[in-house]
Order: structure tokens, then C-alpha cells, then sequence
């Protein structure tokens, strides 16, 4: 038997939940920013949203992770000394995972469009 207090993470269990938490702060904040969701409900939210403040926040990924890096910091920090600094590292991991799922689509779309191969002629296709 150990002693001490015991982690559902084990021994690493500080970094497993920062990096939890930060790889569902960016799936959570992607969702909201970049997908319909479910039966299309977060397009109908965003819609709804409009051009104001809410939707302003929902149309930025950036400025959306802050927001939703919060209730995860709250989760993921020990004490009240780390809140803000694991409410802000948070939402920086999420940020740095956005850019590189932008770079790999980008990466992605640019070898698609090089090969034919992947892309059928629309002569090629009976009408």
C-alpha cells in the first residue's frame, strides 16, 4: 500500500490531467467553433448567436478556448495558486493543437489537389 494521496492518473497524474484537460478544451472549443454538431446543433446555436458578442466569441477559436479552458482549469488546477496560469496554459494548448490540425488539413488539401488520382474527371463520370 502507498502512501500519500492516491490519483485516479497515477504518479503522473498532473500532466495526464493537464493534457486532458487540454485536448478537451480544444475538442470542446472546435465543436462549438468549426462543426454543426449533432443533428446540426451547434450550427443552429451559432446561427442564433448572430453578430453579436456570443457569436463574435463562437466564430474565433482563440477567443472561444479562453472561455472554454475555464470550467476544465477549474477541474484540472490543485489549488487556487495555479488557476490562472492553468486556466491560460490550457487555452494556449488548445491553440497550438488548432494550428497544427490547420497546417495537417492544409497539408492534406494541397496533396489532394496536386493528384489526379484522387480526384475523378467529371468526364470520367456516366451521366
Amino acid at each position: 500500500m502507498t502512501s500519500g494521496k492516491s490519483t485516479l492518473l497515477g504518479a503522473g497524474g498532473r500532466a495526464s490531467r493537464f493534457w486532458l484537460g487540454a485536448l478537451a478544451t480544444w475538442r470542446v472549443t472546435h465543436l462549438l467553433s468549426a462543426e454543426d454538431g449533432p443533428a446540426g446543433v451547434i450550427a443552429r446555436l451559432r446561427a442564433r448567436a448572430g453578430d453579436g458578442s456570443l457569436g463574435e466569441a463562437m466564430d474565433c477559436f482563440f477567443c472561444l478556448s479562453l472561455w472554454v479552458s475555464l470550467p476544465v482549469a477549474v477541474a484540472v488546477a490543485r489549488d487556487q495558486r495555479e488557476l490562472v496560469l492553468t486556466w491560460l496554459a490550457l487555452s494556449g494548448a488548445a491553440c497550438l493543437l488548432e494550428r497544427a490540425n490547420d497546417e495537417r488539413e492544409r497539408a492534406s488539401n494541397q496533396i489532394g489537389a496536386e493528384h489526379e488520382l484522387l480526384w475523378p474527371a467529371a468526364e470520367a463520370v456516366p451521366g
